[in-house]
Formats: structure tokens, sequence, C-alpha cells
């Protein structure tokens, strides 16, 4: 019998978080085109509609995370999960100080660096957690 736990709570969330700022990050990168042709502020006002939705689901992400590390004691996990671990959270904070300096950047060449940056971070930081799952 299939009955909802804490733990698939925990899990849910964390996708689900993951699903809009690593999701999300992706559907704006094909949007930029877009919102550049409907010209003025477009670009601006849906990179910060993304904002109002992403920043609060890597705040969600960031707690679910650290729920996860600890219902799986890291101390009894091997020393290579150990390391993954490690870089995942390296690549997180990465991503997300990455994700703030692509919002504040006044410049078209740091939007594109720091968009970037962001954008492969996250990415790496859900193929990661991939691996820690496995």
């Amino acid at each position: 019998m299939l009955t909802p736990t804490l733990e698939a709570v925990r899990l849910f969330l964390h996708v689900l978080a993951a699903t809009v700022w690593v999701g999300g990050q992706i559907v704006m990168v094909g949007l930029v085109r877009t919102s550049r042709g409907i010209g003025g502020e477009a670009p601006k006002k849906l990179a910060g509609a993304f904002a109002r939705l992403s920043w609060p689901a890597f705040g969600v992400l960031v707690v679910t995370g650290g729920w996860n590390v600890w219902a799986v004691h890291p101390a009894t996990m091997s020393t290579a999960w150990q390391a993954v671990l490690s870089a995942k959270i390296g690549i997180v904070v990465l991503a997300g100080v990455a994700a703030y300096r692509h919002g504040r950047s006044p410049s078209t060449t740091g939007l594109a660096v720091w968009g970037s940056l962001a954008g492969l971070a996250s990415i790496v930081a859900l193929y990661l957690g991939i691996l820690l799952a496995g």
C-alpha cells in the first residue's frame, strides 16, 4: 500500500523546487530572444517575474537539501559520497551567488556571464543530487 511519508514530502518539495529553479532558468534562456523582440522593458519584467518565483524555490532547495543530508546521516556514508556532497554544496553556493550577481549586473556582458554560470552550476548541482540519491 502506498502511503505518504515525511520522506516523500521532503523529496517532493525538493524536486518541485528544483523544477522551478533549474527548469525555470532553462525556460528563461528560451524566452530571451522573444522578449527582446517584444521590446521595451519586456526582458526586465520577465526576469523580475521569474525572480519572484525562483528565489523562494532556491530557499526551499537549501532547506530541503539540508533536511536530506540530515536524514541520511552523512558520517555513515562513504568517503566518495561525502566528497560529492561537498562538491554539491560548493556548486549550489556558486549557483546562488552567480544568480544574484546576474540579477544585479548593469552590463549585458555581466548578464550573460553570470546567467550562464548560474545556469551551468544549477544543472551540475542537479546532476550531483542524482548521484547522491543513487
